[in-house]
């Protein structure tokens, strides 16, 4: 997909991930870019700094209800969609112990999220027999992640969501992505450095959001599935697939190196 003259959405786009991916796709020609997040003061200053081209809209992803009213007024005002991306997503830094209510949100935010926007957006796309949607899921939705269940499971959903539309709509025109970076210099990130989730993503290498932004360019442009911004992912997917019982005992010893790191005392 060439991102020239064509109008995108991207939720969670007031900031990090979202705001890289909205200032790249301006700066690749995007007569519009709509971002959309839960914070109205956020939706407006990250609007204004991205500049003409750029539009702001707030909105709680979890709510199908909002984001239909998205889709209706872009389509209505701005003109077709040509790429949705199903960005935002939250984290939760816990374990079996997890509330039903911490449970449900996550599950609405990081999978039901990208439901209700396909939901949305794909009539419009495949009555014009074109459209493509990107969903932000994670390396944790291909593999794993430490220290957060909630996470973990709900990123495997979210890459189970865009496969299944994937395969039911790719012979109908519409193409799908499935971003899953490991760790990126983020808010998200900041706020829970030394928990063991976040602590696990950290060594195993950070980047910009910028780089994310760079790699799902790219990944548009040869309209591949998997766009994976850290490439070393591939190898521990394969790995995970064609050797399981090793790959969860390197996991163990990456955790328990980990969790040893976080009880040694600081230096004086």
């Amino acid at each position: 997909m060439e991102l020239q003259g064509r109008i995108a959405v991207v939720t969670g786009g007031a900031k990090g991930i979202g705001y890289a991916l909205a200032e790249a796709f301006l700066a690749e020609g995007a007569t519009h870019v709509v971002v959309a997040d839960l914070s109205p003061a956020e939706v407006n200053a990250a609007a204004e700094r991205l500049g003409p081209g750029a539009h702001g809209f707030a909105l709680d992803v979890s709510d199908a209800a909002a984001l239909a009213d998205l889709v209706d007024v872009v389509e209505r005002t701005l003109g077709p969609i040509s790429l949705f991306v199903s960005n935002a997503g939250i984290g939760t830094g816990s374990g079996i112990e997890t509330t039903d209510a911490v449970w449900d949100r996550i599950w609405r935010v990081n999978v039901l999220a990208h439901v209700h926007a396909a939901r949305a957006v794909l009539p419009p796309m495949l009555e014009r027999g074109e459209g493509y949607l990107l969903s932000t899921a994670s390396a944790a939705g291909l593999l794993a992640q430490i220290g957060d269940l909630p996470y973990s499971v709900t990123k495997h959903a979210a890459v189970a969501v865009a496969e299944w539309l994937a395969i039911t709509y790719g012979d109908q025109g519409i193409t799908v992505s499935c971003l899953c970076p490991q760790g990126v210099r983020t808010d998200l990130l900041a706020s829970a450095m030394g928990s063991t989730s976040v602590e696990t993503v950290v060594a195993q290498g950070v980047i910009e959001p910028a780089e994310v932004a760079a790699a799902v360019v790219a990944g548009l442009a040869t309209e591949q599935f998997l766009i994976l911004p850290h490439p070393e992912v591939a190898d521990y997917y394969q790995r995970r697939a064609t050797q399981p019982d090793r790959w969860l005992a390197g996991m163990r010893r990456l955790q328990s190196r980990i969790l040893g790191a976080l009880d040694e005392p600081e230096a004086p």
